[in-house]
């Protein structure tokens, strides 16, 4: 029987690589927290029924509930007054780049895609296990996972990027 100490324990031990995930499920920090709270608040309405590994039950809570809410989300355009100064080519913002090139290529993909690709790529979970997750079979799973690379090879760099290859 779990209780609110291991609930705690599991919140402090996980939370920030949960927010990573969120993150990269979302693209916004201030949206990942939000998601992440969301999880963690429904993840505790069940806490007393999960089993002895609660990761699968939370990343599957992350992945539909960000599923939900971007069908939900209305995708109009923001309009700016000025556009964005150019960064200086250092090494800090090639790694900055790197990893917008990686967001970017991460937000072409549709949701079900990039969700196959950052569970397994950056949440490191076996295809069984995203199939558990996401509520589909492990051929959906891997499928997924092969139209979302098959559309990243379009870009080299991003898809290494996402990879962590080279």
């Amino acid at each position: 029987m779990r209780d609110r100490a291991d609930f705690e324990r599991y919140v402090a031990e996980r939370s920030a690589r949960l927010l990573r995930t969120a993150h990269l499920l979302c693209h916004d920090w201030a949206t990942a927290e939000d998601l992440l709270q969301t999880a963690l608040a429904k993840a505790w309405l069940a806490w007393r029924r999960v089993g002895d590994n609660p990761d699968p039950y939370v990343y599957r809570i992350l992945a539909n509930t960000y599923a939900s809410w971007w069908r939900r989300r209305w995708r109009g355009e923001i309009p700016t007054s000025a556009l964005p100064d150019r960064p200086a080519d250092d090494d800090a913002t090639v790694l900055l780049g790197a990893r917008e090139a990686v967001r970017q290529a991460l937000a072409a993909l549709p949701v079900k895609q990039r969700a196959v690709i950052v569970l397994r790529y950056y949440a490191d979970l076996s295809d069984p296990e995203i199939a558990a997750i996401l509520g589909c079979s492990v051929p959906t799973v891997r499928s997924q996972a092969s139209r979302a690379l098959a559309k990243l090879r379009i870009d080299p760099a991003a898809r290494a990027a996402v990879l962590g290859e080279g």
